[in-house]
């Protein structure tokens, strides 16, 4: 056989093989694909299932509720659930000082936690800024039972125990390390050129962040201001604590008094009272969760 045959075939066998890999590989890369999207549906069927099960339970009569083998769609769908929990608990009036509540901690969280953020992420490297970033990690490791005692003695001396300026204080207070945390991670992706143009211009540090920074940073802004809503809306413990007049109380204190003094809760109620408390939050995020993925700094720095 002749060195060019020989040379020919080696090239056949070297091609033939290369291509069993790259099948091989492909093949492993589909496999792969396809676990990851089967447990992000795994996953997503184990978030959904107790807003669908919330959502069964709030139209079923009682018959259905106190079966022994519930389905998902109730056979007689009601509302007399909702109308039964607006009748026996003031709702819209506990929803309205979680709204109150909740609105104000976001907003005052975001103002106080903007400039913060915007100078933690340029000097991430002084002392103060590690400090911060300690007191931070620190921070979330404080158990509510720590430290309600003790919050209650100070908002007592100045008088702001059962109040809803009390209770957005400690929210904002509670909420403001997290929120610094989220915003200087989007302050440090801000690209320096554009602050040091707008110095160029004649800004001001303040000017250019008002004009410059806080536009790039409006998805940052819109994260955190969420965060700090949701955490608002859905916390319970210092509202408990805090909260002693009835006009006064939040949405989850509420929810609680479907729940009898031997610890029977009136689930259908219980079921409807909880879903229309869910919804502000599902419907919040349905608006602005566009924001939040959107990216505002493609094309801002000329390469």
């Amino acid at each position: 056989m002749s060195p060019r045959a020989t040379a020919g075939r080696r090239a056949a066998r070297t091609t033939t093989a290369g291509r069993r890999v790259a099948r091989t590989t492909a093949a492993g890369r589909h496999a792969a694909r396809t676990g990851q999207y089967l447990a992000l549906l795994g996953y997503m069927v184990f978030l959904a299932f107790p807003l669908l099960w919330l959502v069964s339970t709030a139209f079923k009569p009682p018959r259905e509720l106190a079966s022994l083998h519930p389905g998902w769609i109730p056979d007689h769908p009601t509302l007399d659930n909702f109308r039964q929990a607006f009748e026996e608990q003031p709702l819209l009036r506990s929803a309205g000082n979680s709204l109150i509540a909740s609105l104000a901690a976001a907003a005052i969280t975001v103002v106080i936690a903007t400039p913060m953020a915007y100078v933690m992420a340029r000097h991430h490297r002084s002392r103060l800024s590690r400090a911060a970033t300690g007191w931070i990690v620190v921070s979330q490791a404080f158990p509510f039972v720590l430290v309600i005692i003790p919050l209650f003695l100070v908002l007592k001396e100045v008088r702001l125990i059962d109040s809803l300026t009390g209770l957005i204080m400690v929210y904002v207070v509670w909420s403001l390390p997290f929120a610094l945390w989220m915003l200087a991670g989007y302050a440090r992706a801000v690209p320096r050129e554009l602050e040091e143009a707008a110095a160029v211009d004649g800004a001001g540090r303040l000017r250019t962040l008002i004009s410059v920074t806080v536009p790039l940073l409006a998805p940052g802004i819109v994260a955190t201001a969420l965060f700090a809503f949701l955490t608002a809306w859905n916390e319970f413990f210092f509202a408990l604590v805090l909260l002693k007049s009835p006009r006064k109380q939040t949405m989850p204190v509420i929810l609680t008094h479907f729940i009898g003094t031997e610890g029977v809760a009136d689930l259908g109620p219980l079921a409807a009272a909880s879903l229309l408390a869910t919804l502000p939050s599902l419907v919040l995020f349905a608006v602005i969760q566009r924001r939040i993925t959107s990216g505002t700094l493609a094309g801002a720095v000329k390469h």
